[in-house]
């Protein structure tokens, strides 16, 4: 992995909760919260000026405006949520450029698992813990379950196995 170790340890303990708790709200109201979004955002901006590289900490808020205007066309033409669309850009800046390849591998996988997981969850005793959750009768997906796990992941690798 192209991400440093200590990039990502020094990341993870401040996303991590963040990235609990967008799956959790996603899947209990179908949407995820500004201020969430807000909080992933801060979390760069001040941890980042720690735990990377100045140069590299400037050139990573164009990962996030990259994002924002992906994700704010596919959120036009209807393919992702308008929440999903800015967690994405808040965590671009996160992700390391080299890596880019092996989180669109990462985040298939974890889509697939989610879905998978979350389909039959709703079909078993989990439903009845949480029976009011939106998500066990909308037909859309909760994408927050699979993106915020997808960063979680991603910095707990990096800091497992990064450079």
């Amino acid at each position: 992995m192209d991400i440093s170790a200590f990039s990502a340890l020094v990341f993870l303990p401040f996303v991590l909760p963040l990235c609990v708790y967008v799956t959790f709200s996603d899947m209990r109201d179908m949407r995820i919260p500004n201020q969430i979004v807000m909080a992933l955002f801060l979390v760069f901006a001040v941890v980042g000026l720690f735990a990377l590289p100045f140069e590299d900490y400037l050139w990573r808020y164009i990962h996030l405006i990259v994002v924002l205007v992906a994700g704010i066309a596919l959120n036009a033409g209807g393919a992702m949520g308008a929440g999903d669309a800015k967690f994405a850009a808040a965590a671009a800046p996160f992700i390391h450029v080299g890596d880019l390849r092996l989180l669109m591998a990462l985040f298939a996988a974890n889509i697939l698992a989610a879905f998978v997981a979350h389909r039959i969850g709703k079909h078993t005793a989990l439903r009845r813990i949480a029976p009011h959750w939106e998500s066990w009768t909308n037909p859309k997906f909760p994408m927050g379950l699979a993106l915020g796990g997808t960063l979680a992941i991603y910095l707990g690798l990096g800091a497992w196995f990064g450079r």
